[in-house]
C-alpha cells in the first residue's frame, strides 16, 4: 500500500534524512526505531507533505506519487498523521474534535460509521463525548488524537511518539488500542522510543541512525537482536549475549579490583574525617570570650548599694559606742524636758520609745551607708545630746531638797 524509496530531506545545507526506504502493508504495524535527531519525525512529515525542508525521492500510495502533493490531497489518498504532542483542539469537546477529522471527501459519506468505530475502540471517548478536551488526562487526549485521525477513514495511520508523556499503565492501554486499530485493516507506521512495547506489537521494524535506515527485520527478531537490546532496551544484551560479551564481562571485575588497592580503607577514612572535624569544633568558641564582660556589669551597680549597709556595723564596733541606747536615752530625756505641763499625767505612754527612736534614725540612716562623715556627725550629735541630758539630770537632782 505505502512504499517509500530513496526519500531524502534537508533543511538548508543540513540533511535530515538520506535515502530512506520503507513499506507498510494493509493491517500491518511497522515501527521506526532511532535516537533523537536521527530523522524519524522528518520521515513522517515528508510522507504527509508537511516537511518544511526540501524533499526528494519517491512516496507512493496505491501507485500514486505523493511527493510534491499538498497535505490535504495526501489525506484524500488515505494517509493520516497523529503528530507529536497530539495537536487536539483543547477548547472543543471530544465529539467536536472527532467530527473535525471527517472534513475530507473521502470520509464524509462514512462519518457516522467511522464515529461508531472510534467509540467502539475507545469506550472512554463515548462516555466523555461532551467533555472539553483540555480537561482530560494525557492518555485520553491521545485517544482523541488517534480517533480524530481515524475519522478521515485512512488506509495508513502514521503516529509520531504516541506514548510520549504517558504513564506506563496508559502506555500499555495505548498499544493495546493500536493492536485493535490494526485488526480493522488499517496499516500503522509508528515512530516510538519505547522500543520494548512497540516491538511487542510490531510486525516489522526499521533501525534509523544518522539519517539513514541501516537495518530491517521482523519485530520479534529485532527484539532479540543484541545490538538493538543494547541501544534501545536498556542494555539487555548482557542477558541475551552472555557468550559473546567478553568485553562486557571484563569491565565488571575491573572496577572492583582497584578500589581496595587505590583508596584507603573505610576505617582510615573515618579516622581522617574525625581528625578534621574535632579541631573545627573548638575553633568556633575561641572568638567567644564574651562571657567575661557579662558578669562584670551586673556586680557593679548592686554591689555599691548593699556594700555600705554592712559598713556602718563595722565602724560602730571599733568605736565601742552603743548608738541605739544613746539615741533612746537622748530621746527620752528630750521628751521629758520639752513636754508641756499637760503631759506629766501620762506616765503610761512612756513605753513608746519606738516612735522617737524611728524619727532620728529614719532620716540619717540611709545616709550612713553612703557617707562616713555624716555618720561621724550624727554620732557626735548623739554624744553631745547625751552629755546635755546628763548635765540636765544632774542639775535637777541638785535642785531637789
Amino acid at each position: 500500500m505505502l512504499e517509500v524509496k530513496g526519500l531524502s530531506a534537508a533543511y538548508g545545507q543540513h540533511p535530515a534524512l538520506n535515502n530512506a526506504s520503507v513499506r507498510v502493508g494493509k493491517g500491518e504495524i511497522v515501527v521506526i526505531l532511532g535516537a533523537n535527531g536521527a530523522g524519524k519525525s522528518t520521515l513522517l512529515k515528508a510522507i504527509s507533505g508537511i516537511c518544511e525542508g526540501k524533499v526528494t525521492g519517491t512516496v507512493r500510495m496505491n501507485g500514486h506519487e505523493l511527493v510534491g502533493m499538498k497535505p490535504d490531497r495526501i489525506v484524500e489518498e488515505g494517509i493520516a498523521l497523529v503528530p507529536e504532542g497530539r495537536g487536539i483542539f483543547g477548547d472543543l469537546t471530544v465529539e467536536e474534535n472527532l467530527t473535525l477529522g471527517a472534513y475530507s471527501e473521502r470520509a464524509k459519506d462514512a462519518e457516522r460509521t467511522n464515529l461508531d468505530r472510534v467509540y467502539a475502540l475507545f469506550p472512554k471517548l463515548l462516555e466523555r463525548r461532551r467533555q472539553v478536551a483540555r480537561t482530560m488526562s494525557g492518555g485520553e487526549q491521545q485517544m482523541v488524537a488517534i480517533g480524530r485521525a481515524m475519522m478521515s477513514n485512512p488506509a495508513i495511520l502514521t503516529l509520531d511518539e504516541p506514548s510520549l508523556g504517558l504513564s506506563p499503565l496508559l502506555s500499555k492501554e495505548l498499544f493495546q488500542s493500536l493492536k485493535a486499530v490494526r485488526d480493522t485493516g488499517i496499516g500503522i507506521l509508528l515512530v516510538e522510543q519505547n522500543a520494548k512495547a512497540s516491538l511487542a506489537i510490531a510486525d516489522r521494524g526499521y533501525l534509523l541512525e544518522n539519517t539513514e535506515i541501516i537495518h530491517e527485520d521482523t519485530g520479534a527478531n529485532l527484539a532479540k537482536d543484541p545490538a538493538v537490546q543494547k541501544a534501545y532496551l536498556g542494555g539487555a544484551a548482557a542477558k541475551g549475549g552472555a557468550g559473546k560479551g567478553k568485553p562486557e564481562a571484563s569491565p565488571m571485575p575491573a572496577p572492583s579490583a582497584p578500589r581496595p588497592a587505590k583508596g584507603p580503607s573505610p576505617s582510615d577514612i573515618a579516622a581522617q574525617a574525625m581528625q578534621g572535624i574535632t579541631p573545627a569544633r573548638p575553633a568556633k568558641p575561641t572568638p567567644a570570650p564574651e562571657p567575661a564582660p557579662r558578669p562584670a556589669p551586673p556586680p557593679a551597680p548592686p554591689a555599691a548599694k548593699p556594700a555600705p549597709r554592712p559598713a556602718p556595723a563595722a565602724t560602730s564596733k571599733p568605736t565601742g559606742i552603743d548608738t541605739a541606747s544613746y539615741v533612746s536615752k537622748a530621746a527620752t530625756q528630750s521628751s521629758r524636758r520639752d513636754a508641756p505641763p499637760s503631759l506629766p499625767p501620762r506616765p503610761a505612754p512612756m513605753p513608746e520609745p519606738p516612735k522617737p527612736v524611728r524619727r532620728p534614725p529614719s532620716t540619717p540612716m540611709p545616709d550612713l551607708g553612703s557617707h562616713s562623715d555624716r555618720l561621724r556627725d550624727v554620732l557626735t550629735e548623739i554624744e553631745t545630746a547625751a552629755a546635755r541630758a546628763r548635765d540636765r539630770s544632774r542639775t535637777r537632782h541638785r535642785g531637789k531638797p
